[in-house]
């Protein structure tokens, strides 16, 4: 019986770089959905710097992580769904557990903050996710760089809030993308919507902006008006 496997190299080169001792840490490492730096995953892996780009260079080779280059920095994390999957079932059958993500930032920035001029933290991140689960977002088609576009369903529900829309596509800059949030490893909206959303958020003072640091407090109308409005507890 022939048993060969056309994708038999590719196989094997998977399973290598999965295989290796640090690159393993580093994998599971990113199993909570949250990306992380080269310097980052060089402490988990307890390898150097250099060493930690050698095996990450592997493994983006084997599309098992991808990276997001963001300003100075490099983020790492998995390239999908489907790598989580065989990581799981790989950790399943070892009996092993990982550690949880624990953010060291201080807890009001970590809440609610700017980035830039739109909403960052764990706020920002709920929003996100929120609109793209009421699909008032969507990935652009043939986009590859995290940007977004609203849905019909979007721009009605948004107008109707207060967003000019045509206002925030009419500046020249990108319109929305998903923007990696530092404290949080996972992404808020960016983009000129973003800023749109934010500015909504002040006018309306759902939240309030400290006048000496980043930091955003959200006030008891914006807890509930965005519960309303979104469905977001916070």
């Amino acid at each position: 019986m022939d048993v060969a496997n056309p994708a038999g190299t590719s196989v094997s080169g998977i399973a290598a770089a999965i295989g290796e001792p640090a690159r393993e840490r580093m994998l599971f490492c990113l199993m909570d959905n949250r990306a992380r730096t080269s310097t980052e995953l060089a402490v988990v892996a307890d390898v150097s710097p250099s060493t930690a780009s050698v095996h990450l260079s592997r493994l983006k080779t084997e599309r098992l992580v991808k990276v997001l280059i963001q300003g100075k920095h490099r983020y790492y994390s998995l390239a999908g769904a489907d790598v989580a999957k065989i990581l799981e079932g790989l950790s399943v059958l070892a009996g092993y557990s990982r550690n949880k993500f624990e953010p060291s930032t201080p807890n009001r920035l970590r809440a609610a903050r700017t980035c830039y001029d739109h909403l960052a933290g764990s706020l920002g991140v709920l929003l996100h996710d929120r609109l793209v689960a009421m699909q008032w977002l969507s990935k652009r088609v043939r986009v590859k760089d995290n940007s977004y576009d609203l849905t019909a369903k979007g721009i009605e529900a948004l107008e109707a809030l207060g967003v000019d829309i045509a206002a925030a596509r009419a500046l020249r800059r990108r319109f929305a993308f998903a923007c990696l949030d530092w404290s949080e490893r996972r992404s808020h909206l960016g983009g000129a919507l973003g800023a749109a959303l934010l500015n909504l958020l002040l006018k309306r003072k759902w939240v309030t902006q400290d006048l000496d640091s980043r930091a955003l407090t959200i006030t008891t109308l914006g807890r509930r008006e965005m519960q309303s409005h979104f469905g977001l507890l916070f």
